[in-house]
């Protein structure tokens, strides 16, 4: 095996993308389930996002129920060391990788058979290497772990994360969270909010619709009930919900004007708050009254506030769109409250 090394701090943060420099340098957890490999089922293994070091194979991956990728073991016990972890009120076993020193995520004895052990790992931390690529990304000797024919272990969603005992907190749980919204073009929120400090990353798709997997010609005749929607992975430690939604979302679009901004009409380009949790439909609902309240607007508030479902990707080139064309279309700016 090649041997493997932890860049310096600098180029690691100018290669790796917010979300996953948190996750592996600081310690974080991304959101369960809206994450790169949690249902991937592609044969491959899994390498530390950092060095390249080879961690985890398909075939010991399983679905958890947990929303993160689950394994059994690593390919080699030497690759993955523990640590005991008191952070968040609990008692862990983390997992960091050896040679660079990576957070992965955290070990239970509560996994599938051969092992009994669930690895719960981060998306952030990995890179997948699909089998086909193997010899040619340099991991050519592991093409050998898939030559036996062997089968990944089957669903085990009976654990502490996905289930808890009666009365207890999961064991895992995400120190990152998201947050769905809409306001009109999805390209002039992203925009916004991309750069805003505290957001670890932006993803532009559609949600609150019916047709399942829509396209951008569909949701465009208003037909499919989606609206162009922002999903935003954000440190709450660094930007509150109530922050993000109060001094950001409620000020860069008019959130006075129904299936409506400017010259973009139509149910897809309505005002919504999609809550992913409880504590965010309570933080959302207050800071709705508190904007209603002030009078700032001179018109009645009109964002929804629903939960979210279904998210779909938009197509690549919405994605950062006026990144690439800092000429193209908005009609988003931060705006001074009318009074």
């Amino acid at each position: 095996m090649a041997q493997h090394f932890k860049p310096n701090d600098a180029t690691l943060r100018r290669t790796l993308t917010p979300l996953q420099y948190q996750v592996t340098q600081a310690d974080a957890t991304e959101p369960p389930f809206r994450n790169a490999y949690w249902d991937n089922h592609a044969a491959g293994v899994y390498v530390c996002i950092v060095t390249g070091e080879p961690l985890f194979s398909s075939l010991d991956k399983f679905d958890s129920g947990t929303g993160w990728p689950s394994f059994t073991r690593p390919i080699q016990a030497s690759a993955v060391r523990v640590k005991e972890d008191r952070t968040h009120g609990m008692t862990r076993v983390e997992a960091r990788s050896a040679a660079g020193d990576t957070h992965l995520g955290h070990i239970f004895p509560d996994g599938p058979k051969p092992t009994g052990m669930r690895f719960c790992i981060n998306s952030a931390s990995l890179r997948f290497v699909p089998r086909e690529r193997l010899g040619a990304e340099g991991y050519g000797e592991l093409e050998a772990l898939f030559s036996g024919g062997t089968t990944p272990p089957e669903a085990h969603t009976d654990n502490a994360c996905a289930v808890p005992a009666p009365g207890a907190a999961a064991s895992c749980e995400a120190t990152l969270e998201t947050a769905i919204l809409a306001g009109g073009c999805f390209w002039g929120m992203e925009e916004l909010l991309r750069t805003v400090p505290g957001v670890l990353e932006t993803e532009v798709g559609y949600t609150g619709g019916t047709t399942p997997n829509p396209t951008y010609e569909q949701v465009k005749t208003g037909r499919t009930g989606h609206a162009e929607g922002l999903r935003v992975v954000f440190d709450p430690t660094v930007l509150p919900f109530s922050e993000l939604l109060e001094s950001w979302f409620f000020l860069m679009h008019d959130p006075t004007t129904r299936n409506r901004q400017g010259n973009d009409v139509g149910s897809q380009y309505r005002s919504a708050i999609f809550f992913t949790s409880e504590s965010q439909r309570e933080t959302a609902e207050a800071v709705k009254a508190k904007v209603g309240a002030s009078g700032q607007w001179g018109a009645p508030i009109v964002t929804e506030i629903v939960a979210a479902g279904p998210f779909t990707r938009a197509e690549g080139y919405h994605q950062r769109y006026l990144e690439d064309n800092p000429g193209g279309y908005t009609c988003h700016f931060m705006r001074r409250p009318k009074r």
